[in-house]
């Protein structure tokens, strides 16, 4: 790792010399300041636009035009843009090293802290470091917009395609961009700052939040249209679609593609990323035929355009076009073919979705080593990355896969660490949540406090009055003396009604914060609350942890609002399948924790294996039906009684939690929509049954732990 470094800063050193008798890009101790320079050239950014681009599939072409740029005498003047185009241009061509160097030495001109920040925006989006991209593109934006702010044309002007002036918009021919009423000031940096903002797009979009991901790109397309930029507008246009699409606006969607492939005409490279985003539309439209179709059109422009790099990138999409069409040795022969090009660019992100697609593809066709040497170079690969959510996704489908391929170890195991980075996040997510409801009710208390200590103020004030009045008066002495004591009295009823007041209003914030406000189910808190109460030292009764099959494709395929409704539904149905005094938990996620306590077990008389078996039912029997149409679920679920029968063996609750989650993990092993549950346990002592647990699935196998297994409804 250092010689590389050490190499790549050599090659710097080298560029700095030769360019020294120029323009000294890189930079120089020696060379006076000059005075500030004019903030942006047009001309220049235009060239510098068109260079990136064609870094994109021809990087070594690109810098050779661009080293011919700095050995311009007219752009000296303009050193930080040339420096800040190189940077982006190496970035782009995967040398982040070497861009980070350009980047600390931009720091170095003045008036460069926006570019500085884009720099280290794309470079951190490049490695996978997601916290720092968005921080950099946001200070980049912060610094970008005050120089951007849009403001109305003066006069009509032409369209950006050069129509005649004074000509009617609306008689524009296809291809012309139809001009913007807005424009930048002279000082705006539009570029910049689109770039900036597609990154706090793809933030929002990657996290869920489409809401503030449309917001965000409605002002990248503007900021697009005003400064003529039909390229930038086209792209905008095109994310607006795939935007609107996540909201379930697919009608409005279709027609942004038609605008962005009107504003591109003619741009066969700009061409080929629309129609790469159109088949993504048809994809999670599960339109198969018209996604191979944008494929297949966008392949032939790249292949035209001698543009390796988009020809790999295309092909690593219709890898998993393929795949999720079943068409696995077609899947696995065009990833293959495009992996080569993607390590020769450099590109990590998309070598890293390749790799799980070939990884998948392997799984299915049984080619096991090749599949764990892919899975391999996915570690070195996001290595250094901070993408929980994107890993988790990962897991999730290797876990299919390996199950799908009858390998139950390897899927389990799989399924084990999505679980625990699932449950990493969501625990994350709720110390954030507990974090501001503890900021609520503080202030909230606080603010109560002091309202019950003003009127104690109030009381001894009233007392200290009534004492001087006694002095002052002799004969009233008594009747003012009754009568203050009468209204301290009253004073003092009305402390203590306050006093209860408050800690009723405590009490029930308590309980606000031990509900999922979602299903209205108690939370984990509330459940560890109660095991502190009820099951200090060993725990008695019976658990049945419910996980919903496929939750996550319901999310993709409906989107969150639909996934929402059906959380809601199915904790109703698992709510109504038990007994008031049992209590359901919402677990994380789309994970669901029942405990029946050993009185209500044995008061009911229903075994475990039947209320089970009534929980499938009462969830997978009918569709949910959802604003997106009805939707089919199912469940998987693990039980088991404690002590666990024959021997009776104590534990602490939360390894009697850890028992339900091994046959969760056995059901969803095995194929999901069933129960699985332990009948009987064979372990002479404490050892014996940690060894089991250490081993779960090899216990079951060689019958220590004898398991039944329920079938849920069948799909319909």
């Amino acid at each position: 790792m250092r010689a590389g470094r050490f190499l790549r800063a050599i090659l710097l050193a080298g560029v700095c010399l030769a360019q020294a008798p120029a323009i000294a890009l890189t930079g120089s101790s020696a060379r006076p300041v000059k005075a500030t320079p004019p903030a942006i050239d047009p001309d220049l950014d235009v060239q510098l636009q068109a260079l990136l681009r064609q870094a994109y599939d021809r990087p070594e072409l690109a810098r050779q035009r661009l080293e011919r740029l700095e050995q311009d005498p007219a752009l000296a003047v303009h050193e930080a843009q040339l420096l800040f185009g190189k940077a982006r241009l190496l970035t782009a061509a995967g040398d982040t090293a070497a861009a980070r160097d350009l980047a600390a030495l931009l720091t170095s001109h003045p008036r460069q802290e926006a570019r500085v920040s884009l720099i280290r925006a794309e470079i951190a989006e490049r490695e996978g470091d997601i916290p720092a991209a968005e921080d950099f593109a946001l200070r980049a934006r912060d610094a970008l917009g005050p120089s951007c702010v849009l403001r109305p044309l003066d006069r009509p002007e032409r369209s950006a395609r050069g129509a005649d002036e004074g000509s009617d918009p609306a008689s524009a021919g296809p291809g012309t961009l139809t001009p913007s009423l807005m424009q930048t000031g002279p000082d705006c940096d539009f570029r910049a700052l689109w770039f900036a903002l597609q990154i706090i797009f793809r933030m929002h979009e990657g996290s869920g939040a489409f809401a503030s991901a449309e917001s965000v790109q409605r002002e990248a397309l503007a900021l697009a249209q005003a400064g003529r930029d039909p390229y930038l507008t086209a792209l905008s246009q095109s994310q607006m679609g795939l935007i609107l699409q996540e909201q379930g606006q697919a009608e409005v969607a279709r027609g942004w593609f038609a605008q962005a492939l009107l504003a591109i005409q003619g741009d066969s490279l700009g061409s080929i990323r629309i129609k790469v985003n159109e088949a993504m539309f048809h994809a999670r439209n599960r339109d198969t035929e018209h996604e191979f179709r944008e494929f297949e059109e966008a392949l032939y422009l790249a292949t035209q355009a001698n543009a390796p790099h988009f020809i790999a990138l295309i092909q690593a999409n219709l890898t998993d076009a393929y795949l999720n069409s079943g068409n696995l040795r077609d899947a696995v022969h065009l990833g293959e073919q495009a992996l080569p090009a993607l390590m020769r660019y450099k590109d990590r992100r998309t070598e890293r979705v390749l790799r799980q697609n070939l990884a998948i593809g392997y799984i299915r066709l049984h080619r096991f080593d090749e599949a764990r040497t892919s899975l391999s170079r996915i570690d070195d690969l996001r290595r250094g990355m901070s993408d929980l959510s994107i890993r988790i996704n990962e897991l999730s489908e290797l876990s299919e896969a390996w199950a799908a391929a009858g390998q139950p170890r390897e899927a389990l195991r799989v399924f084990r660490e999505e679980r625990r980075l699932t449950e990493a996040v969501q625990a994350r997510n709720r110390e954030a949540s507990l974090q501001e409801l503890r900021a609520k009710y503080d202030s909230e208390g606080k603010e109560r406090a002091l309202a019950l200590l003003k009127r104690e103020a109030q009381i001894k004030e009233q007392q200290l009055t009534n004492q001087v009045l006694v002095q002052r008066v002799g004969i009233a002495a008594v009747a003012l003396l009754g009568l203050s004591l009468l209204l301290a009295g009253v004073m003092l009823l009305r402390v203590r009604s306050a006093n209860r007041l408050l800690k009723d209003s405590q009490a029930l914030l308590r309980v606000q914060s031990e509900r999922d406000p979602l299903t209205d189910l108690a939370n984990r808190r509330h459940f560890l609350a109660l095991m502190d109460q009820y099951a200090r030292e060993t725990f008695a009764g019976s658990l049945l942890m419910v996980d919903i099959d496929h939750f996550k494709r319901i999310n993709d395929a409906y989107g969150h609002a639909v996934g929402d409704v059906v959380l809601a539904e199915v904790a109703r149905r698992l709510s109504a399948s038990v007994r008031a005094q049992d209590l359901v938990v919402r677990w994380g996620g789309e994970e669901f924790l029942i405990f029946v306590p050993a009185e209500s077990s044995a008061a009911s008389g229903t075994p475990l294996p039947v209320l089970a078996s009534r929980i499938l039912q009462a969830v997978g029997e009918l569709p949910i039906e959802t604003a997106g149409g009805p939707v089919r679920v199912s469940v998987s679920i693990g039980f088991a009684n404690f002590p666990l029968p024959p021997l009776g063996h104590l534990m602490h609750w939360e390894r009697a939690v850890t028992w339900a989650d091994m046959t969760l993990y056995t059901a969803k092993a095995q194929g999901r929509n069933r129960a699985v549950g332990v009948e009987t346990v064979r372990a002479d002592d404490p050892g014996a049954l940690l060894e089991i647990e250490v081993d779960f699935e090899a216990a079951c196998s060689s019958d220590r732990v004898r398991l039944i297994t329920l079938p849920g409804p069948a799909e319909g």
